[in-house]
């Protein structure tokens, strides 16, 4: 029954953010900044030190590096071969196809923490709270972070809303997926190291240029650094 309570407070936290981003619409450049420093902050301040904690003494750091750097340069690859826009066209004909790789990568991160929640249940009562309350914490900025994902390409509200339910309902999926997979901790480091690539990818290279473009740099990049260091206070008050 604990879990579900959590997986339910997931999915709330996940669409409140959601809606939060669809609300304050007209204020995209600053969610946007915002939601690029969390996703940077989630990458660092959260995936890295557990890819490293579920990989020590099984692989190497070098190894988890090489991996994020893989994870990088094949989410580059894909905006690369399956974008038809670069970040300043007006005139994009399919902006939604690249907005759709991020979005992807946002619902499996959502995925895997729901996953996660699954093993360390499995583990014990005390490591699935810890696990439990950094996924509920940053839930917000995955919903954020889902509909700008969709809105800064100009896709319909409607369609926004369509991939969050679907972000909001991945952990959900993720914890039931825990009852009947097994991943060993290091493997999951592993996955997780090529995700860091990707979210850094996504902050760097979509994020950021969105929300400097047509507005001044010195908010949003305020706004991007107090949102890493949320994720960093999130993650430090949940472990």
């Amino acid at each position: 029954m604990t879990v579900f309570l959590i997986i339910l407070a997931a999915i709330i936290s996940t669409t409140l953010g959601g809606l939060f981003a669809i609300r304050f619409k007209d204020k995209l450049h600053l969610i946007l900044g915002f939601g690029a420093g969390a996703i940077f902050g989630v990458a660092l301040f959260d995936l890295l030190p557990e890819a490293i904690e579920l990989t020590t003494g099984t692989h190497s750091l070098q190894l988890l590096t090489i991996l994020i750097a893989a994870g990088f340069s094949a989410y580059l690859l894909m905006d690369r071969f399956f974008s038809v826009h670069d970040h300043h066209s007006e005139d994009c004909e399919n902006p939604a196809r690249k907005s759709g790789l991020g979005v992807l990568a946002i619902i499996f991160h959502s995925f895997l923490d729901g996953f996660s929640i699954g093993l360390a249940f499995k583990i014990s009562p005390a490591v699935g709270w810890v696990v439990a309350a950094a996924v509920l914490i940053h839930g917000f900025a995955d919903g954020i972070n889902t509909v700008n994902m969709i809105i800064k390409t100009k896709g319909a509200q409607k369609t926004a809303l369509k991939w969050l339910v679907i972000d909001a309902l991945a952990p959900a999926i993720g914890v039931v997926a825990a009852n009947f997979l097994t991943i060993s901790g290091p493997t999951l480091g592993l996955i997780l190291s090529v995700f860091i690539g990707f979210f850094l990818y996504i902050s760097a290279s979509d994020l950021i240029p969105e929300s400097h473009h047509r507005h001044p740099a010195i908010l949003t990049s305020v706004l991007t650094i107090f949102g890493m260091i949320v994720i960093l206070v999130a993650v430090s008050l949940a472990r």
